[in-house]
């Protein structure tokens, strides 16, 4: 005797293979992201923090002009916000603007009606056209087309004749204002003294921060020039902008898509560009319809049951209705001599059964064709009468 071996089972689950091969990609990207993350990391730890910050000495600090000035008796305040360093201002203090660009529009005006009729000194370092226009009317800022930013005095402004070369070539300006140009570059100067109409103060354009910085100032007469500017007054006010000025009324009032980048309407097309890619990438291709033989064999009964469980839970007795009287149709067509595609039509199938019976025709088509049942003991008496239907059929 033989035995028959038991069906061998067939699992659907992937292996270790295959979602190694879907996910490489991912995994590997993802690890690309990881080094460059920890290569940018390791370039920026070297960063120099504090930059034109009179407290700071790193090579990009200004701590060494600041102790410079403090043992010429001249005092060195730092302030981060615009209201500061317009209360400030005063006809016995240097203001110093470290970075103008960074104020806006509403600081730049507010400042410069703070420190016109002063009788101060302003110095603004390396300001562009986002700032020279409010902060210094009647000048206009352009960059410096030499790379060679050590230039020489080329005026007569006592403290650069006395200071000689410097490190100011950066921004150049141009005015038509009644104002002591110095260190030109291409013909334009790179420090300008604008004197105030009003008040016996003045405005100092400086195209580079250069002579300010730790590591610049013992180079050419960086030292000389830095402390002949800034050391006029008795009182030095470094006013270093910072994000968190809340005098930054105006900033308040944009919209959320002003405070984005300019470039985020470029990167958002690119992203959706990428994304369709990796879609048309990844989507199933089109194609006929191919069929796959099932991992197990699943008995009729169990699919009938299965069915029926959904269509009881989903309180669907029409739906289940139509398909035992469907069914019952499309079998008692052919032991009547109706075609198949006349199965679904009472007119056809009604006369053929008729004619094989001898119910009522108003009856068979109330059983075939008639309305869904009202609850669940008439759809159970509906299944039993379709199989008495077709029981007589196949007898007669």
């Amino acid at each position: 005797m033989t035995t028959e071996a038991p069906p061998t089972s067939t699992s659907v689950s992937p292996t270790a293979r295959q979602v190694w091969t879907r996910s490489r990609g991912v995994v590997l990207a993802l690890m690309v992201l990881l080094v460059a993350a920890v290569a940018i990391a390791a370039v920026r730890s070297n960063a120099q923090h504090g930059r034109l910050d009179p407290r700071s000495a790193d090579e990009n600090g200004s701590r060494a002009v600041a102790e410079l000035l403090a043992d010429r008796g001249v005092s060195t305040r730092v302030v981060t916000t615009a209201g500061e360093a317009r209360d400030a201002a005063g006809p016995d203090t240097t203001l110093l603007v470290a970075v103008p660009d960074l104020l806006t529009e509403r600081q730049q005006s507010l400042l410069r009606t703070a420190t016109e009729d002063s009788g101060g000194r302003t110095v603004l370092v390396a300001p562009g056209p986002p700032s020279v226009g409010t902060l210094a009317p009647g000048v206009t800022a352009d960059l410096a087309t030499s790379f060679d930013s050590t230039l020489s005095p080329g005026c007569e402004l006592p403290a650069a004749r006395r200071a000689g070369t410097a490190d100011t070539g950066g921004m150049r300006y141009h005015t038509d204002l009644d104002a002591d140009s110095c260190y030109p570059s291409d013909g334009l100067p790179t420090l300008l003294r604008v004197p105030s109409a009003t008040g016996g103060g003045d405005t100092v354009l400086l195209g580079a921060p250069d002579i300010l910085l730790n590591d610049r100032l013992d180079e050419q007469g960086n030292a000389s020039l830095a402390l002949q500017l800034l050391g006029s007054r008795s009182h030095l006010v470094w006013y270093l902008p910072s994000l968190s000025d809340t005098s930054a009324d105006d900033e308040a009032e944009r919209g959320f898509f002003d405070l984005l980048p300019s470039g985020w309407l470029w990167g958002t097309l690119q992203l959706f560009i990428a994304a369709a890619l990796a879609a048309l990438w990844r989507a199933r291709r089109l194609g006929p319809l191919v069929p796959e033989r099932l991992p197990v064999a699943i008995r009729a009964s169990e699919t009938v049951e299965g069915r029926a469980r959904l269509y009881r839970k989903a309180d669907a007795r029409d739906r289940a209705a139509d398909a035992l009287r469907s069914t019952t149709r499309t079998r008692l067509a052919p032991l009547v001599g109706v075609s198949p595609a006349q199965a679904h039509a009472p007119e056809a199938l009604l006369p053929a059964l008729s004619a094989h019976l001898s119910g009522d025709g108003q009856t068979l088509h109330s059983l075939l064709f008639g309305p869904p049942p009202g609850d669940d003991a008439a759809l159970i008496a509906l299944a039993d009468q379709l199989d008495a239907l077709e029981r007589e059929v196949r007898r007669s």
